[in-house]
């Protein structure tokens, strides 16, 4: 099981941590291959659209069902507002690095997934991040479906980086964090965003600190962040 960071789990005072993220396996729909020499007067096809496959996966929580990819919506720019009890955090999706990933949170948001759950995770010890996304609060969490990983060639962390957390290659769920610090990470995390407003929410969330409960530097956020709801703007 991969975990980020490696850390050895510990028993919760308030939820159980078992792991950064647990999902299942999903693919990208290969494009077609083809055969034979095109002629010389023929003109390169045009690539094919991105399609993108969404494989039913356990755990199911909070079911809001799964989503059937529409390539006109997932290419059309929007805005994400997460309202907590410790502020709103707003970031601008990256619909086209990684449509797939931006496709599935804008269809959870739409149909209330993240609304009164809470960031589970934060981290202040060589890695500097705050996870979300799960309703059960437990680390463990997923809405019921995977899908394949995007955007990591070349792929860096820097504070304000919004990125998919998971249990390995091609495990992505509903789960997320929020880089509030720059971060060195290796390019596993579909970055799926980039935060314009709120940094300075999640460095008060931050310096608030955690409870070790994980190991030392990752806990539970002292200050409760429990998210309100979640807005999507055109």
């Amino acid at each position: 099981m991969t975990t980020l960071p490696p850390t050895t789990p510990r028993k919760a005072r308030h939820v159980k941590r078992e792991h950064w993220a647990l999902l299942a396996t999903a693919t990208v729909l290969p494009l077609a291959a083809t055969t034979g020499t095109a002629a010389a007067d023929t003109p390169p096809a045009a690539p094919p659209a991105t399609t993108c496959t969404y494989t039913p996966a356990v755990p199911a929580d909070n079911f809001k069902g799964i989503p059937v990819f529409d390539a006109k919506k997932a290419a059309k720019p929007y805005s994400s507002t997460l309202k907590t009890s410790q502020g709103a955090i707003t970031f601008q999706a990256l619909t086209g690095q990684a449509p797939c990933t931006t496709f599935s949170f804008r269809f959870l948001a739409e149909h209330d997934y993240f609304d009164r759950s809470h960031c589970h995770r934060l981290t202040t010890q060589r890695i500097f991040v705050l996870q979300c996304g799960d309703p059960t609060g437990t680390g463990s969490g997923g809405p019921g479906y995977s899908f394949p990983d995007e955007n990591l060639t070349g792929a860096t962390y820097p504070a304000g980086t919004v990125a998919m957390a998971n249990a390995g290659p091609d495990t992505n769920g509903s789960q997320f964090f929020f880089v509030w610090k720059d971060t060195r990470l290796s390019p596993a995390y579909t970055p799926f965003g980039r935060v314009t407003a709120g940094l300075d929410v999640l460095q008060k969330i931050a310096a608030g600190g955690e409870d070790d409960q994980n190991s030392p530097g990752d806990g539970f956020p002292t200050l409760p962040v429990n998210i309100r709801n979640v807005k999507i703007a055109k």
